[in-house]
């Protein structure tokens, strides 16, 4: 069922008048900030800590940035240092390579090949 135009007009007339009671917005504040000082205690150790770095990170200062670039810069240097080496690789032993060129006997292996047509097919190949 649709309301009226008369009812809505009315309904909104009424919701005009309807204000909170004197002190209502510094209660629900109160309450707000509350909850979330008790969301904030019960958030586990590790949680509360990357909340931490990321607020800290949020707030956008050359100084911060710079800070975390040299603690990165220090954590990977320190990785550097102390992850172990991967096994040591040994080289194969080299041998001369020889670069004389032999020529192959390109003119008698032409020769050998027999191009009349009328054999052509007989070798297995596809005639389209």
């Amino acid at each position: 069922m649709k309301p009226s135009v008369e009812q809505i007009s009315s309904l909104l007339s009424q919701r005009n008048n309807v204000r909170p009671e004197e002190g209502y917005w510094q209660d629900f504040l109160r309450e707000f900030h509350h909850n979330q000082r008790m969301e904030a205690v019960a958030e586990s150790p590790s949680a509360a800590f990357f909340g931490k770095i990321r607020s800290w990170f949020s707030e956008v200062s050359p100084s911060k940035w710079a800070y975390g670039a040299g603690l990165a810069y220090a954590v990977a240097t320190v990785a550097f240092i102390f992850v172990p080496r991967g096994a040591e690789v040994q080289s194969m032993p080299t041998a001369p390579v020889n670069h004389q060129v032999v020529p192959a006997p390109a003119l008698e292996q032409l020769e050998q090949l027999d191009f009349d047509p009328s054999t052509e097919g007989d070798a297995g190949e596809q005639v389209f």
